[in-house]
């Protein structure tokens, strides 16, 4: 049987019954705890800017960014 493209770029698949299932897995991120702004930016993101939310996610750099938007608008506030 010849390999599907997935299995020649290094991804496998799991046999579930009759179905194939790609095993995927979103890469881990640091942890850091997100304000109000950062949560309330989130919410703007996926009601409004979902491709933008969803690339942050899959690429492990959301937790980052909303931790970002949450320190830039606290520093914003304070001056």
């Amino acid at each position: 049987m010849a390999k599907l493209l997935f299995e020649e770029l290094g991804g496998r698949y799991e046999r579930q019954g009759d179905y194939l299932i790609p095993c995927l897995s979103v890469p881990a991120e640091e942890e850091q705890p997100i304000g109000i702004w950062g949560q309330r930016h989130m919410n703007y993101l996926k009601q409004y800017h979902k491709v933008t939310y969803t690339n942050l996610l899959t690429n492990g750099r959301l937790n980052a960014y909303l931790v970002d938007v949450d320190r830039h608008r606290n520093a914003l506030k304070g001056s």
